[in-house]
């Protein structure tokens, strides 16, 4: 992936609030991107209507559903968190953005080999460097037509595919992975799905994605590096999305780095979500983390050290959690190394490249390994920090903005990607 580049100094810059005092706080989030855009695909293909209750309203999942809304989907907004969808009798063609939804890119494209014309995708100039080529040959593979390898592309296909077996490698993006996986129901053989090339990245997305699978009746044979979907009539189905947990994780680094304690609401106590994770990588890293029961279900409250530790981890299963990691790293009072994380280079930006430039920018010490981060304790000072357009990229920034003085986050805006009006809740938990 190419370099990173500064974004434009013309954006706007987000005075990130400091926390003089401990925070103290609890949080709502609203619902997990990966769960909403996995069940509107299966709602897409299904053979009857489907509902989804606790959708997320962001620019990706609105990409995603105005996607599906482009081949013929029926989707009603029943509430803003609440949808109805009913699938066409058959998908037609259509022209579908996919903004910098690397879900929309590589999800839609295996769902557009079933509509009766083609269907054209591009997106946003930034997008249009992130790698394609994986799944774009694997429906080569399959039967079905692709002009380019990279966005702007189109989908033909010849009527129904017949699937089979694909081998690609999906070292750069376990999406790759899902987005066959998801339609492979629908080929008239199934479709079987090795993976050849290195280490698989973000393993708990996938076991998400065949999870989901089973829920709607789809048989899915999984052994290491192989899945085997069987064809089948996928149920409609009603989805009940949980809370993002990736998202909770800056509110909840807030207390880490401010010392004070913040819950949030309705944590799932079994979850396919990588989120997860954050309890763990926490607790290590000096926080106390427990479950408190609520009438319905469970929240998470975590309540932050008087000096947070560093951390030596392997993130290759939770990549996306590597900007609140790295942030929490760069306020440590001790060295941390994040690994197994080459793959991040090629997501929204070069996660890795931007993260060193901006943790150094403000005089911390972070070294770009082979396949993630070392991060040494330094005394960090004002500045702006850049997201890159890149939504985590700018959560990073308000969590370092807690405690370090004068700190601006240029294109917060670009949080709306995943969570509209972060921003917004962020001051309120400041103050």
């Amino acid at each position: 992936m190419d370099s990173v580049t500064e974004t434009p100094l013309s954006l706007p810059v987000w005075d990130a609030p400091r926390a003089t005092t401990p925070i103290v706080w609890t949080q709502v989030i609203p619902g997990s991107k990966s769960i909403t855009n996995r069940a509107l695909i299966l709602a897409a293909l299904a053979a009857g209507p489907s509902t989804i209750h606790g959708v997320l309203r962001s620019r990706d999942t609105d990409l995603m559903a105005d996607a599906l809304r482009s081949m013929g989907v029926t989707i009603t907004e029943e509430t803003p968190d609440r949808y109805h969808v009913e699938p066409p009798a058959e998908l037609s063609s259509g022209s579908i953005d996919c903004g910098l939804a690397g879900t929309v890119m590589r999800f839609v494209p295996p769902v557009a080999a079933f509509a009766n014309g083609p269907v054209h995708f591009d997106g946003d100039e930034q997008a249009r460097i992130r790698p394609m080529t994986s799944i774009l040959d694997a429906l080569r593979t399959l039967g079905v037509k692709v002009e380019n390898n990279t966005l702007p592309f189109t989908v033909t296909s010849d009527g129904i595919p017949e699937g089979g077996v694909v081998e690609i490698d999906a070292s750069a993006s376990s999406q790759f992975v899902s987005g066959l996986l998801l339609s492979a129901p629908r080929f008239t053989n199934g479709v079987t799905v090795r993976h050849i090339g290195g280490r698989l990245p973000s393993m708990p997305h996938i076991e998400m994605t065949v999870a989901m699978l089973r829920e709607v009746g789809i048989q899915v044979d999984v052994t290491p590096n192989q899945w085997t979907v069987h064809p089948g009539e996928i149920r409609g189905h009603t989805w009940r999305i949980e809370p993002d947990l990736s998202n909770a994780t800056p509110f909840l680094a807030a207390a880490a780095v401010t010392r004070g304690t913040v819950t949030v609401r309705n944590w799932p106590r079994a979850t396919t979500q990588p989120g997860d994770s954050i309890r763990s990588i926490l607790e290590e890293m000096g926080c106390t983390v427990e479950f408190i029961s609520n009438e319905a279900a469970f929240d998470l409250q975590v309540t932050g050290p008087t000096e947070l530790k560093g951390i030596h981890l392997d993130m290759s299963d939770i990549g996306e959690l590597t900007p609140t990691v790295a942030a929490l790293a760069a306020l440590a009072t001790t060295e941390s190394r994040l690994t197994g994380i080459a793959h991040l280079r090629g997501h929204e930006t070069n996660r890795l490249e931007a993260l060193t430039t901006e943790i150094n920018r403000l005089g911390g010490h972070c070294t770009e390994l082979d396949d993630g981060l070392h991060i040494t304790p330094a005394p960090l000072h004002g500045g702006v920090w850049h997201s890159y357009a890149d939504h985590r990229m700018a959560t990073a920034g308000a969590i370092i903005g807690l405690v370090v003085k004068d700190l601006g986050v240029e294109d917060i805006q670009t949080t709306s990607k995943t969570f509209p009006g972060f921003e917004t809740l962020w001051e309120e938990m400041v103050g």
